[in-house]
């Protein structure tokens, strides 16, 4: 059997706030760590059938950056949630709803 390893490192302060987050695995091309300022981490507890999160952000990670990040994803969530369901319409639904999102936000669709 294969494995793979993807290491987090979460730098805080004194009052356990991330001031520096970086990431790496073992099967990227890649082998150094890669700094980030935001990141979501879900896992399923298949035996308490629930949800495991880990949101972390740095205290400089910029609002705007924060809002695209929620927006895209989003819309990442929706293409894994098709690719594992198969359920077109309520992704077209998700679709919709992150283009609200981004007129709310006022986030341009374009990068």
């Amino acid at each position: 059997m294969r494995k793979a390893e993807i290491k987090i490192t979460v730098e805080l302060d004194d009052n356990n706030v991330p001031e520096n987050i970086t990431w790496e695995s073992s099967d990227a091309e890649n082998k150094e760590l890669l700094p980030v300022k935001s990141m979501m981490l879900a896992l399923w507890d298949h035996q308490y059938k629930n949800s495991l999160r880990i949101d972390l952000w740095t205290k400089d990670m910029p609002v705007d950056e924060m809002k695209r990040f929620f927006y895209e994803t989003l819309q990442t969530m929706g293409d894994s949630f098709l690719r594992a369901t198969g359920e077109e319409k309520i992704v077209g639904d998700l679709r919709d709803y992150c283009a609200h999102f981004a007129e709310k936000m006022e986030i341009t669709q374009d990068k």
